[in-house]
């Protein structure tokens, strides 16, 4: 029986063996959720970067630009941190680079895994139907907050647990702490969400309208996937 483990921070990844794993990144609020409505709404490819310089790099070569920093968006950049600066026709057929704090670190990390995909609620049971379909054992990577555990990725690795537990094998005690915190939050996340972390960050931010989109499940046949430094669109 293949294995599904839960690595609740991208500084204990280097606990886990990926050279025969498909990992899967999430960072719910928001980078995951912006990449995944990016190519929902036509985005050709998406280079994630770990740093801004990077990023600005990419974009004097013409990528449009997205740069997040402690959930704002970066001075002279295209586009920030919300899945609604995706959703508009001129991104259709874009390439876009893309730096946010914390989830394209945890995805430039994981680059030695077999495959490495983007997941979040929004895409949830488009993971889930092509994870039934190979070989390897998972893990999913929740990106955090800076190098701390967030809530808010591990209910979504939860989630995913729960709908593949009858074909994987959970692994660890992370795996089962995730699928129980999921478990007891299913019915109202943003509720079960309302004292966390990042829910008082963005808030105070004023755009709890993304809170709420992000935490909507499978509105998107979308499989993001990294191949060489880009991610494409599996479902294309």
């Amino acid at each position: 029986m293949k294995n599904i483990d839960v690595c609740i921070t991208p500084e204990l990844l280097h606990l886990h063996k990926i050279d025969n794993t498909i990992v899967v990144v999430a960072d719910v609020f928001r980078a995951t959720s912006c990449m995944v409505t990016a190519f929902a709404y036509g985005v050709e490819s998406i280079i994630p970067v770990a740093t801004v310089d990077e990023c600005r790099d990419l974009q004097s070569r013409g990528f449009l630009a997205a740069a997040e920093r402690n959930a704002q968006k970066v001075e002279g950049f295209d586009l920030d941190n919300s899945p609604f600066s995706y959703m508009d026709d001129h991104i259709r057929g874009a390439q876009v680079a893309m730096t946010t704090t914390n989830g394209t670190l945890a995805i430039t990390k994981s680059r030695s895994a077999v495959k490495v995909l983007v997941g979040s609620f929004l895409n949830l049971d488009a993971i889930v139907r092509y994870l039934k379909s190979q070989p390897y054992d998972v893990l999913v990577l929740c990106a955090g907050w800076k190098g701390r555990f967030n809530l808010e990725d591990t209910l979504f690795a939860g989630a995913l647990v729960e709908r593949l537990k009858d074909t994987y094998m959970m692994a660890e005690d992370s795996t089962i702490m995730a699928w129980r915190l999921y478990c007891q939050g299913q019915d109202n996340l943003i509720q079960y969400l309302a004292n966390s972390s990042h829910i008082r960050r963005l808030q105070r931010l004023g755009i709890q309208k993304d809170i709420a989109y992000c935490l909507q499940h499978d509105l998107y046949d979308v499989v993001p996937v990294l191949r060489g430094n880009a991610l494409v669109n599996m479902r294309r």
